[in-house]
């Protein structure tokens, strides 16, 4: 079987939502729903949570401003092979990785995205600390409708859908037990509201300014964090209870804490930390039925 010549990659998460990253200026990898999910699996892959491609913009056929602004896009693919728009940790991960080898300098930094260009800004490194990575997610919609239910474990609650690029529907379940394992998606309806799926978010408030939160991510299942799911949750929060609202949130999932900063034009920026963790190279092959790829990794 003809096989490419090896291709570079990273691994690298932010607050332990994982990513593979794959450095592709020139635009010259088709990633194939088989091949995603080939690379995703953790058991016969690499294992991520998904897979960040990281393409020059001036590459891009298709008719978009994002290359007036910014050099990188970031092609983000769910671990089921299907196509992401945003992503607010792997995005994150993306601009550490761009940083930490050499192809962008510290700083502020914009990246294209399916839903947009989001402005992030990696610091810069000191002997001892990288620092966290903050990104500009932009202004939440509430795009309805107000009859969104959510059915986990049993139990029925109302939802509220929070646009951040990519669907939410958030659930405040008054204790994130009653989620259950999150083993399956929950069960959203109407389901016309999310014809391409949708992440489902159970948020509880603790001490004011606090969030304890579960994601189960469309595509992925549940996640250690979800960046997006973090800004969401805050959104769903705010909605709930705008009298009681704060102008930044921490956000506690079971890989670690984000922050949400809210500005008082409801902009919401995120940050958290983002670390590469390996790098290695893919042997990946031409034609293929049954994409296993042959893996190199070096620490």
């Amino acid at each position: 079987m003809t096989r490419r010549p090896p291709h570079p990659f990273a691994k690298g998460h932010g607050a332990r939502n994982d990513f593979i990253v794959l450095p592709d200026p020139d635009n010259r990898l088709r990633l194939t729903e088989d091949l995603v999910r080939s690379l995703c699996d953790r058991r016969t892959g690499i294992g991520a949570d998904g897979i960040l491609r990281a393409v020059h913009t001036t590459t891009l056929t298709a008719a978009t401003d994002a290359g007036r602004e910014a050099e990188w896009f970031m092609d983000y693919r769910n671990p089921d092979g299907s196509t992401g728009t945003t992503c607010g940790n792997g995005i994150r991960v993306l601009a550490r990785y761009l940083v930490d080898t050499g192809l962008c300098p510290p700083g502020a930094l914009p990246i294209a995205t399916r839903a947009g260009t989001r402005h992030v800004h990696v610091p810069h490194p000191s002997p001892r600390f990288h620092g966290d990575v903050t990104v500009n997610m932009g202004r939440p919609e509430l795009p309805g409708p107000d009859t969104i239910t959510v059915t986990a474990a049993g139990r029925t609650w109302p939802a509220l859908h929070v646009d951040m690029g990519n669907p939410h529907a958030v659930v405040l379940p008054g204790d994130l037990d009653h989620a259950g394992p999150l083993t399956t998606a929950p069960t959203v309806t109407p389901e016309e509201a999310f014809p391409h799926g949708v992440s489902v978010g159970f948020a509880v408030p603790q001490r004011p300014g606090h969030i304890a939160l579960r994601v189960h991510e469309r595509g992925a299942g549940e996640t250690p964090s979800c960046g997006t799911g973090a800004c969401a949750a805050v959104t769903a929060l705010r909605h709930a209870d705008p009298a009681d609202s704060a102008d930044s949130y921490l956000v506690h999932a079971p890989g670690g804490r984000l922050r949400v900063a809210v500005l008082p034009d409801n902009t919401l920026y995120l940050t958290g930390p983002a670390a590469i963790t390996t790098h290695g190279t893919l042997h990946l092959p031409a034609l293929r039925t049954d994409p296993t790829p042959n893996i190199t990794t070096a620490a």
